[in-house]
């Protein structure tokens, strides 16, 4: 019988869950695996509890069985990197070993480290990385390996090379996530943090979580990588940021904060300007001020651009709260 891996469940965990997974194999308590993860204790205790309920584990014990028989955590010393690394996806590619910048090379064999970033701890083949970067127009000859080695080179604390975070076995290659500090791992981890305090009805700390996480991004995630997957990254990171801010405004307004609310849905309104989700909630912040006006012109200045530039109209439920904000029923 074929071995069950994480990516067969019906529920794959995320890799925020893979890394307190991790950390619980090691023999790490909480504390510990907060401190690595850059989030609370109380955050990774929720994190464990839904774990097991989600894999359907007895115990803990349970647990670091099954990231030994998943290959999460692999016996014996692993080495890692001994330096502080960083690396950070949500804005432009940048690596940084304690404080010194690294040289990442030029743009594709970026977008190539970005592939491996962004799937911490699983082997890609060689022509996954091909299609990642180039597409259908992978070129012909060892244009990966001279690409992993220049990485290699960068991303390493000594003057061993198996000191380095990418590592190959006979599937290909895989970036190794322990020891290195990955913007996209913290996003993941103050996000459930942020819904962990929502929960225990603590809105307020959950706005600042959410804003410390939408901190994290400095302008549009991956620029200017090229090839499939960096565009794929770059759309679902964007609409990642999206949804946390709308989530954060959504809370904001919940604590009455409607001027705060305003100014972050407006920003996203900037942003994403066709976006029905996004007029939606700023109509709805600005009714419930009394700026009945503004809210009316929302709905105008979109209409009007779906018109022009997409040539369609908005939704229904949009339709139905600006009949709503007409007659001034949209106040609650």
């Amino acid at each position: 019988m074929p071995t069950t891996t994480l990516e067969d469940r019906a529920q794959p965990v995320t890799h925020a869950e893979r890394a307190v997974l991790r950390g619980i194999g090691r023999g790490l308590n909480d504390t510990e695996i907060a401190a690595a993860l850059a989030t609370s204790d109380t955050a990774v205790a929720h994190s464990i509890g839904r774990l097991i309920a989600k894999l359907g584990l007895r115990d803990r014990a349970a647990a670091i069985v099954y990231a030994f028989d998943h290959g999460i955590v692999t016996p014996g010393p692993e080495p890692v990197p001994s330096g502080r690394f960083r690396i950070s996806a949500l804005g432009p590619l940048r690596a940084w070993n304690d404080a010194k910048p690294l040289d990442l090379g030029p743009v594709r064999q970026q977008a190539l480290l970005a592939a491996l970033v962004l799937r911490p701890d699983r082997t890609v083949s060689q022509r996954e990385l091909l299609e990642s970067v180039w597409g259908l127009d992978a070129p012909v000859g060892n244009v990966v390996p001279v690409y992993i080695y220049r990485l290699r080179q960068s991303l390493r604390s000594g003057d061993d090379r198996s000191d380095s975070m990418i590592v190959r076995d006979r599937s290909g290659y895989r970036f190794r996530g322990e020891g290195v500090r990955v913007d996209t791992a913290q996003l993941d981890a103050l996000a459930a943090e942020a819904e962990t305090a929502q929960r225990a009805g603590d809105l307020a700390a959950a706005v600042g979580t959410l804003s410390r996480a939408i901190g994290l991004f400095h302008g549009e995630p991956l620029a200017g990588l090229p090839g499939p997957f960096a565009e794929l990254e770059r759309l679902r990171l964007t609409d990642r940021r999206l949804s946390l801010s709308l989530r954060k405004a959504e809370w904001q307004l919940r604590l009455g904060k409607h001027a705060e609310a305003i100014e972050e849905i407006s920003e996203s309104a900037t942003a994403h300007p066709h976006s029905e989700p996004v007029a939606a909630l700023l109509m709805h912040a600005l009714a419930t001020s009394g700026r009945r006006a503004e809210a009316l012109a929302v709905y105008t200045r979109l209409r009007t651009r779906l018109a022009e530039d997409l040539g369609v109209e908005p939704g229904a439920r949009l339709r139905h709260l600006h009949g709503a904000v007409l007659r001034g029923e949209d106040r609650s």
